[in-house]
């Protein structure tokens, strides 16, 4: 990992809306834009949300997870931050927590229905992403979903937003190919590659500018799911 994230634990917030204050929006928007479309995923892809089960791999202290818990069958969460986890858990404490070494999550194989991780990958060191994705894919039952979530490396908005964030220095961005091709990569089959959050708002107007404009390159951030088979 590129930092350490119980440094941040109880500032994270903080730390992410100073970087993105330039966007009139705050953390906890981004973050319910994100549970938003990742459910969307699996209505798409599976069916209900409500019947399936989800583990938030890198979940930091629960601002995704804050969002989906409501909405999903079931929803644990892993970190490598312990102190991260703590916050998360205080935040969310309906939701299953707990920490562990970054490399074999401490799942069983086929525990879940959705692995999914937002805004995480690019702070794991790029000769680890590829088995931090067959990770992922591992703990996915066969049928389920892998989502990945990252920040547009070619959104100028976004590099800056990045630029100001104390815990994303001398981080390396990758693009929806790279990612895709992680997946590829694990055995998974790809589903969806979209990028997203082009408008800084909510509502009607938002979602339908993210699904006319999903393959143009520009959004803030780009997700990709895919299947393992």
């Amino acid at each position: 990992m590129t930092a350490d994230f119980d440094d941040h634990a109880t500032s994270y917030a903080d730390d992410v809306n100073s970087s993105v204050s330039f966007s009139g929006k705050d953390v906890d928007f981004f973050a319910r834009r994100k549970a938003d479309h990742l459910l969307g995923i699996v209505r798409r892809q599976l069916g209900h949300p409500g019947e399936q089960r989800l583990l938030d791999v890198g979940c930091g202290v629960g601002v995704t997870d804050s969002h989906l818990v409501s909405s999903v069958g079931s929803l644990h969460g892993v970190d490598v931050a312990a102190d991260a986890v703590a916050e998360a858990a205080t935040l969310n404490p309906t939701v299953t927590y707990g920490s562990y070494d970054g490399r074999r999550l401490p799942h069983p194989d086929h525990a879940f229905d959705v692995a999914f991780t937002v805004c995480v990958l690019h702070h794991v060191d790029p000769p680890d992403r590829a088995a931090f994705t067959a990770e992922m894919a591992r703990v996915v039952r066969p049928g389920g979903l892998v989502a990945i979530f990252e920040h547009n490396p070619y959104n100028p908005l976004t590099r800056v937003a990045v630029s100001r964030c104390e815990f994303d220095e001398g981080v390396e961005l990758l693009s929806s190919a790279e990612v895709a091709g992680l997946t590829t990569g694990a055995g998974l089959d790809l589903l969806e590659r979209r990028y997203i959050l082009f408008l800084p708002s909510d509502g009607a107007l938002s979602d339908a500018v993210d699904s006319t404009f999903r393959r143009l390159p520009l959004g803030a951030q780009h997700f990709v799911a895919a299947r393992r088979r």
